[in-house]
């Protein structure tokens, strides 16, 4: 099978190192340095530190300058065609279901079915679900009111109430299409987009259930807070004709005006829709052998990543926007506003393809492949250690994904489609790994739950390296039998 993403044209091939091996990790390790200092000291946007970044990789290498810029805007401008594409369209899904009150519709009908007993783990699932079509910090942001009052309601600790849901959100956020990150690992290693999705779904089950209401049990004990009353309103939850949203940009949440909601069963219709048709395709691709089946190219064509995102949003536009009774305006202005915010993750994105073009043009993906079959190490140990060791230096998971896997390139030739998508998972559980003070994410939470440096620490920080370890035992436990 090949990737459903559009293929780097010159990603797929392993190329001569440039210069010697001691010389190119040098260049390699320069670069990295580099990124990590603009980023963390200088504070310079990522997207700027990537392009000095490979620069400074191809200069140490030996290239000519003009050639480490055809290079990189080369990367640049494939991974911009094939991932920002998906990262826009995503946007503009997550926005309609926030704005529809779909997302609300999940968090009261899983809550409100729930004994106190059950209410981490509806936490957990209602934090997965919206994690699956939203970035990290809108979902966080829609659900803080819903987690401040269960957990005054149920009388249970704010963090073992909100932990499970944090664990969702990032669980989705590190592991499974469309987010940033995999989408990102996806193309940069050419791999499957619905074999990654399927697995990466399987990997982020059991992950979200040991680092969600199992840790969240734990860490409610170490960290004890009182629930604050920022999003105090009778209307916050419960009644079914009001909806608190979170803004497009991650700001306060805000509580619009009354509006009625689309059903449960259709929010679920079509946040899944995507979902269902890229599995479907990847699963078409295995038990169907013929090509000229009408249900096999049916889903060659639905099943595409672009395809099925465009089918979500004009569905959604349709049943969402529809069922909240959103007028047409509404929901065009809904769909613009989804997309400003996403801008810089797409630059982002795209200049991580850059510096990855130029690390494969200078050779080092050859170098460290070589160097990796001699010394019989595994990949997806490799993959996750790299990841981690950048992000635990940036901050940031999506620079961690981008990097590690830039470097992973050269290593997952010849492996079959799974094991490629063991790789990325592997990429994505590092980026995971210990967010501490350089993480926007870490002063996000820090901040709605009131919480010390320390408390969260002991909390999100321990929580996310759970996600993370646990994520890679999952992987490398698969990887026995794929």
């Amino acid at each position: 099978m090949t990737s459903e993403l559009t293929h780097l044209a010159a990603g797929s091939d392993l190329v001569e190192p440039v210069a010697g091996g001691v010389q190119l990790v040098t260049a390699a390790l320069a670069g990295i340095a580099l990124i990590v200092v603009l980023i963390t000291i200088a504070k310079l946007h990522p997207f700027l530190a990537l392009i000095f970044g490979a620069l400074t990789v191809g200069v140490v290498a030996g290239e000519n300058v003009g050639d480490v810029l055809a290079s990189f805007s080369s990367g640049f401008g494939s991974t911009a065609a094939s991932v920002g594409i998906l990262i826009a369209l995503g946007a503009m899904f997550a926005k309609l279901l926030a704005d529809s009150g779909g997302a609300d519709e999940i968090v009261d009908t899983i809550v409100g079915h729930a004994s106190p007993r059950a209410l981490p783990w509806a936490m957990a699932l209602v934090g997965a679900i919206i994690g699956l079509p939203m970035f990290f910090e809108i979902g966080l942001v829609l659900l803080m009111p819903v987690i401040y009052l269960v957990a005054r309601r149920s009388q249970l600790s704010l963090i073992t109430v909100g932990i499970p849901a944090l664990a969702g959100l990032s669980a989705m956020h590190g592991f499974v299409p469309p987010h940033p990150g995999p989408v990102a690992a996806i193309s940069l290693l050419n791999a499957d987009l619905g074999v990654t999705l399927a697995l990466g779904v399987l990997v982020a089950i059991p992950t979200i259930v040991v680092a969600g209401p199992l840790f969240g049990k734990l860490a409610g004990r170490w960290v004890v807070l009182e629930v604050p009353d920022r999003f105090d309103s009778p209307d916050t939850m419960g009644n079914t004709d009001a909806t608190a949203t979170g803004s497009g940009d991650g700001g306060t949440a805000t509580t619009t005006e009354t509006r009625t909601r689309p059903s449960f069963a259709i929010t679920m219709f079509s946040v899944l829709l995507p979902v269902a048709l890229m599995m479907g395709k990847a699963l078409v691709d295995i038990f169907v052998d013929d090509e000229s089946q009408l249900l096999r190219q049916t889903f060659d064509i639905l099943g595409q990543p672009l395809m099925a995102l465009l089918i979500a949003v004009v569905v959604g536009m349709f049943t969402l926007g529809g069922g909240a009774r959103m007028t047409r305006d509404q929901i065009v202005k809904s769909i613009e506003s989804s997309l400003p915010p996403v801008a810089g993750i797409i630059l982002i994105v795209a200049a991580g393809g850059g510096f990855k073009q130029v690390l494969v043009d200078t050779g080092i993906g050859t170098l460290l492949a070589e160097w990796a079959k001699q010394a019989n190490l595994s990949v997806v140990l490799l993959a996750w250690v790299l990841a981690v060791l950048i992000r635990l230096a940036t901050g940031s998971a999506t620079v961690a994904t981008i990097t590690a896997s830039s470097l992973m390139l050269g290593l997952v030739e010849g492996m079959s489609p799974g094991q490629v998508s063991l790789v990325v998972l592997a990429v994505g559980a590092g980026s995971l790994f210990f967010s501490h003070v350089n993480d926007a994410g870490f002063w996000l939470v820090k901040e709605y739950f009131g919480m010390s440096v320390g408390q969260t620490i002991k909390s999100w920080s321990l929580m996310e390296t759970a996600l993370s370890v646990a994520g890679l035992v999952v992987v490398l436990l698969l990887g026995l039998v794929i």
